[in-house]
């Protein structure tokens, strides 16, 4: 991953950094937070993101920030928090990147009350907690623990936390184009370590790149009529069928530098059959059947092709008559690369010419980030940390994160995430979200090496 000589000049300043290591009373400290964290329901709509943030502010101020170095900045009713720690300027700033608000969650549907963080066997739960608050607490207390410590960065160190990242996300559309000086954003929202079944490491993964993100809308329009006529033509019914042909019809595979290192890295260390299509698919780009069994297991499922899926519909306009309208929204995650007209026009072309396809807002597209050997050298020291010598892999979300937003405006992303789990764990966006309790001191440790290695 690292020119060779640029590496070891890197890995020997950065071995020469003291062991770091958060203390009990650090953990405690994170985990309150994180438990407050949780009450805050951030969702959209609600009016909290603006709230939470106070609340974060006030933490860091307790730890000696100054008012002149925070900023909440309101947008709608959401807001985004921002820190800027002053460094003595040597390098380009780096961002610090994470979001706060959460999607919604409802209590009859939860074992739990969702906004009361709730441990229960070694898991901490509530909505939000691995998406993305674990990470926005990790951040804040690192920046805290080392504001006490004295310590004095090198270069401007820039915490954005934004308010809308799982709805509009026009909190970092509007703020990111600031910082087209950084250096890099490291974003929590993003890679992180996988573990075995026994809890063992085995890998972790630094997100380079990201999917597309792009809500389709497919509309049947009908001169209806009474429903004690039923006729042939029905709009629900045609929105159905074509649904149907979409779903069916599985986008082709793709493939990229980074998910062909991904898979290669990966297929060494996973078992079964999983491991062996991802050894073929790394060495095939063609080898459909390897995607298909890919596209079985929760993790790997947007990392083989274009994804589109129905997530909402409404149709019809009185229970008495035939539906003169339906109308259904297709969300897809697009391959780096492909351009998002081509899935409308391929959407169209299943749908069929009774239905129409619409994009109507277009997100950004972003290229692959850059391997930097700065970074590089700086996560191998913080993996390093939890388990010496452990692979770490270039890897592409298949969701959308606000990385996408930093890298349309030219600035490399990375999602470097302190949070390891095992993939059977991963519940962000459903019910009885969760972490493990034991994760807390080792993410600290995490953010604390990584970024004191980048600013030191």
């Amino acid at each position: 991953m690292l020119k060779t000589g640029t590496s070891l000049v890197l890995a020997a300043l950065l071995a020469a950094a003291p062991a770091l290591a958060a203390t009990p009373a650090q953990v405690d400290d994170a985990k309150a937070m994180l438990g407050k964290s949780i009450a805050f329901p951030t969702v959209a709509g609600r009016g909290q993101v603006p709230v939470y943030a106070a609340y974060l502010a006030g933490e860091l101020k307790g730890a000696g920030f100054k008012d002149s170095e925070i900023s909440i900045e309101p947008l709608g009713e959401t807001a985004s928090l921002i820190l800027t720690w002053k460094g003595a300027g040597k390098k380009k700033p780096i961002v610090l990147n994470a979001h706060m608000d959460v999607v919604e969650a409802k209590r009859e549907d939860w074992e739990r009350d969702p906004f009361v963080m709730a441990e229960d066997g070694g898991y901490l739960f509530g909505r939000g907690i691995s998406d993305n608050k674990f990470d926005v607490v990790m951040l804040v207390q690192t920046l805290i623990t080392l504001k006490r410590e004295g310590f004095k960065p090198s270069r401007d160190i820039v915490l954005f936390l934004t308010g809308d990242e799982e709805t509009a996300q026009k909190t970092v559309a509007a703020i990111a184009p600031r910082y087209k000086d950084a250096a890099m954003v490291l974003n929590g929202d993003g890679g992180g370590g996988t573990l075995g079944a026994d809890g063992k490491p085995l890998y972790y993964t630094m997100q380079t790149a990201e999917k597309t993100y792009a809500d389709y809308k497919l509309t049947v329009t009908d001169p209806g009529g009474h429903s004690s006529a039923p006729r042939a033509e029905n709009a629900i019914l045609e929105l159905g069928a074509a649904l149907k042909r979409i779903a069916d019809a599985p986008f082709p595979p793709e493939t990229s530098e980074t998910t062909r290192a991904y898979f290669a890295a990966s297929a060494k260390r996973t078992p079964g059959e999983a491991g062996e299509a991802m050894a073929r698919f790394g060495a095939n780009p063609n080898d459909t059947a390897a995607a298909d069994i890919l596209a079985k297991y929760p993790e790997h499922i947007g990392t083989t092709r274009t994804t589109c899926v129905p997530t909402m519909i409404n149709g019809g306009h009185a229970e008495n008559a035939l539906p003169q309208r339906a109308v259904a929204n297709i969300n897809c995650r697009i391959f780096p690369g492909t351009a998002p007209e081509a899935v409308r026009q391929r959407l169209q072309q299943l749908a069929g010419a009774k239905v129409m396809v619409t994009l109507p807002e277009p997100f950004p597209q972003s290229s692959t980030s850059p391997l930097l050997p700065e970074l590089d050298a700086a996560l191998r020291k913080a993996v390093d940390g939890r388990a010496k010598g452990l692979s770490i892999i270039p890897s592409m979300s298949a969701g959308t994160t606000d990385s996408l937003f930093f890298r349309a405006s030219g600035i490399p992303s990375y999602g470097v995430s302190g949070l390891f789990m095992k993939p059977e764990d991963e519940y962000a966006h459903g019910l009885n979200e969760r972490v493990p309790a034991s994760a807390i001191g080792p993410a600290l440790d995490h953010y604390r090496t990584l970024i004191a290695s980048l600013a030191r």
